[in-house]
């Protein structure tokens, strides 16, 4: 008896709590946020086909590629290493071996490579080096704001830059890899010479306000006239030495033409997390497994 009413008692009191608990107050965390909106000018239609036509011939025609050891589960291995050790012997395993490792792992010519920069970390390096001639970004990046950065740093660079679809399902798969979100060429790149120098009077300029300038300077050094006598070892020197200049003009004077920025006020931003209120679910605990 006793028992039974001491548990009345206790489920009078947790219902009696639950009512009186006050709702917490929604926290709010404010933030400034950019008012500038940074987009890619995406290049579709023949610009497209063009510039991944020249990519595709050029990579085929140098023969870059990267070479993976193929991987293969340890279960497998075991089961069919297993049986083969009992029926035919184990004469057959070195032979097996001897073909997979005939090509080694790595790239084929690495000092082709160095001429590239293959995904945003290298090619956000690079940038900030100021070492590359053109960047090519695939439009299948996702989320955008991974591939946002470039936008402003090619432009404060001087570097031509564009978003290309079907770059990454195209140009992957000829060097070996899964997928290309960003790809850069360097200055040195001698292989990529011609590539570079066909696919740069397709590539818009960016719009970035306070560096319009120099990305306007940036695309009339390849519209001139005497770049199409030029051989692309020559042409490819001759736009590496025209940025460098111009990098040592804007140092120098130090008062670049911001006539045309105009300036906004910083955007306050509300964050309010989990606004629904969504409860994870707890997670399952793993049964240690039994020996």
């Amino acid at each position: 008896g006793d028992k039974t009413q001491n548990h009345l008692r206790m489920s009078v009191i947790q219902q009696g709590t639950a009512t009186l608990r006050k709702a917490k107050k929604t926290t709010v965390k404010t933030s400034l946020d950019n008012p500038f909106v940074f987009q890619w000018k995406t290049i579709d239609g023949e610009d497209m086909h063009f510039i991944l036509e020249t990519l595709e011939e050029r990579i085929k025609h140098i023969g870059l590629k990267k070479i993976e050891t193929p991987r293969k589960k340890k279960r497998s291995l075991t089961k069919k290493q297993t049986e083969r050790k009992c029926d035919a012997g184990t004469d057959e395993l070195p032979k097996e071996e001897t073909e997979s490792h005939q090509q080694k792992p790595g790239w084929t010519d690495i000092i082709i490579r160095r001429q590239l920069a293959i995904g945003i970390n290298e090619v956000t390096k690079a940038l900030e080096k100021n070492e590359l001639l053109l960047l090519l970004v695939c439009k299948s990046a996702k989320p955008a704001m991974i591939t946002s950065h470039l936008i402003e740093l090619s432009a404060s660079r001087a570097t031509p830059a564009g978003q290309v679809p079907r770059l990454s399902e195209t140009i992957a798969p000829l060097l070996g890899l899964t997928s290309i979100l960003a790809l850069g060429f360097k200055k040195q790149s001698d292989k990529f010479s011609e590539a570079i120098a066909a696919i740069i009077p397709k590539i818009p300029a960016l719009e970035v306000p306070w560096f319009q300038y120099r990305t306007e300077e940036s695309m009339a050094y390849v519209d001139t006239d005497s770049s199409e006598n030029l051989e692309p070892e020559e042409l490819a020197e001759v736009l590496g030495d025209k940025l460098t200049s111009q990098k040592r003009k804007d140092t120098e004077s130090n008062r670049p033409d911001l006539s045309n920025v105009i300036l906004q006020p910083l955007k306050i931003k509300k964050l309010v997390p989990n606004p629904n209120k969504i409860k994870k679910p707890p997670r399952k605990k793993k049964k240690a497994s039994s020996a």
